[in-house]
């Protein structure tokens, strides 16, 4: 196949860039399309109750190691049950201790209740996420040619990820289980998924994807992960969407895409002088919001079992404001 120019990426994404279409002040995007009608029958979904968890588990055995910019979660203990032991008598031989450490402990302790204290120290984009639409541009302009200078060391004054908390984010999900259409638990490394596939794996499910989707896309790989394993060669293999499918997202006008790999694109990319083209369009161009690491494996077995493959997501970000990207616990109520 031959290799894409910049050129063949900045003529596709005159083609699908949305900037202007819900004013020049927009700051989400494609959310913009799950209006109270959608949302309304997105949450008529949900007939049986039954609760998918769709997120990663959060752990110091992650995708990341110390020789990149993200590292994984540390989670540790303030204040643990063997604290309690003698803890009046720690307090008072403890000077510098803090006044309302001094007051909680000793009222506590003097007391039958004790609690526990915990921290998560983690990256906002080391495990299930949704990305900001300020989180990557090119030629200098961010979603809706906003400079891209907006995004400071301080946070991100345009398309920050609390924008898009007036959608929550919650809508109808729809899976495309493209590694089960093909039979196989996961596809191969560095596997480009085109838009006539999409076509394909939504007609065999009986599913029509609508303007407004929450498009949860399967490649199985998130299945190949084990805590503690190889995270470079898992994070470099990852398959996902080609970039052209832009167009078809764009035709669709999904409100918003997820799947279960590093970077909803197939990370072998094959656009000269563009690392993630697919980020480039979806996030610069589109306003489409993407979302990355997320665990479809029970959604799937579900969505086989009962052949049901459309279900109401809700997915809300983290109110961090300045942030561009966000971590989340997103669940699938079928």
């Amino acid at each position: 196949m031959t290799q894409a120019t910049l050129d063949d990426l900045r003529r596709l994404a005159e083609e699908v860039r949305n900037w202007g279409r819900w004013g020049a002040d927009d700051q989400i995007g494609t959310l913009n399309l799950i209006g109270p009608q959608e949302l309304a029958g997105a949450m008529a979904l949900g007939p049986k109750g039954k609760v998918i968890p769709l997120g990663a588990p959060i752990h110091a055995d992650g995708l990341w190691d110390a020789n990149t910019f993200r590292r994984n979660p540390i989670h540790v203990f303030t204040v643990n049950g063997g604290d309690w032991d003698g803890i009046g008598e720690a307090l008072a031989d403890w000077p510098d201790a803090p006044t309302s450490d001094k007051a909680i402990f000793g009222a506590t302790a003097a007391s039958s209740t004790r609690f526990a204290d915990d921290v998560v120290i983690m990256g906002l984009q080391t495990s299930t996420q949704w990305d900001a639409l300020s989180h990557a541009w090119y030629d200098g302009l961010l979603y809706n040619g906003v400079p891209a200078n907006r995004v400071t060391t301080r946070g991100s004054t345009h398309a920050d990820i609390t924008q898009i908390l007036q959608k929550g984010v919650a809508g109808r999900g729809v899976l495309i289980d493209v590694a089960g259409h093909r039979g196989v638990p996961h596809l191969p490394a560095n596997e480009p998924i085109f838009a006539e596939e999409l076509d394909r794996v939504a007609a065999a499910q009986g599913v029509a994807v609508r303007p407004g989707d929450i498009l949860l896309v399967r490649t199985g790989w998130w299945s190949t992960w084990t805590p503690g394993g190889d995270g470079p060669a898992w994070r470099n293999g990852c398959p996902g969407l080609h970039w052209t499918a832009a167009r078809w997202l764009r035709e669709k006008d999904v409100a918003a895409v997820a799947s279960d790999n590093l970077a909803v694109e197939v990370r072998a990319a094959d656009v000269a002088g563009a690392t993630l083209p697919l980020h480039m369009l979806a996030l610069r161009d589109m306003g489409l919001t993407l979302g990355e690491l997320w665990d479809f494996e029970a959604l799937a077995r579900d969505c086989t079992e009962d052949g049901v493959y459309e279900m109401f997501v809700a997915a809300p970000p983290l109110r961090v404001p300045g942030a561009v990207g966000s971590a989340i616990t997103p669940i699938a109520i079928k």
